[in-house]
């Protein structure tokens, strides 16, 4: 397969934020913004692949900035770093108030999907390449950041066997 450059999978998206979107406190549900990141990464993962592309895993979010009622939030993201059928995708999150013009990076986030083919199975992605010194950075860690996700998927299953399925409230006694 042949390789293509991180800018290739770029996606940005950008939106308002409504009343239904936020907290008591006026600002963005986390939980909104995380599933505006899975969606922006989603594509671009599957703009890299030309495949359908599943969430295998968040690294994590990092909340940085609150996002108000009526600040306009824009998500982007892009491929930086690939293994046979996964992909890694680093996603930036921007709110900026529509009225000054202030900007800020309000959350950051990594997530690896997997390219599947129409029944739903795993298939090779192309590799990535990173053209700026930002997209090396990126991709230079892309190795690390598997191993660590391959590390704590292992415990994530260790974890999911000892607690099972039952509630312990839920126990005879």
């Amino acid at each position: 397969m042949e390789a293509k450059p991180c800018l290739y999978s770029l996606t940005v998206k950008t939106g308002y934020v409504l009343p239904p979107d936020t907290n008591t406190l006026g600002t963005l549900f986390g939980g909104k913004l995380m599933s505006y990141i899975d969606d922006v990464a989603a594509i671009a993962a599957a703009k890299h692949s030309r495949r359908m592309a599943v969430t295998a895993s968040t690294d994590s979010v990092d909340f940085l900035h609150p996002v108000f009622e009526g600040d306009s939030i824009c998500i982007e993201a892009f491929v930086t770093w690939t293994h046979t059928t996964s992909m890694e995708v680093f996603s930036k999150a921007v709110t900026e108030n529509l009225r000054t013009g202030e900007r800020k990076v309000c959350a950051t986030a990594f997530m690896t999907f997997v390219a599947v083919d129409d029944n739903g199975k795993p298939v090779p992605v192309p590799p990535v390449y990173p053209e700026t010194e930002q997209e090396e950075q990126l991709h230079r860690g892309g190795q690390e950041r598997a191993n660590y996700r391959l590390e704590r998927r292992k415990r994530s299953k260790e974890m999911a066997k000892t607690f099972g399925t039952a509630y312990p409230w839920n126990r005879e006694n």
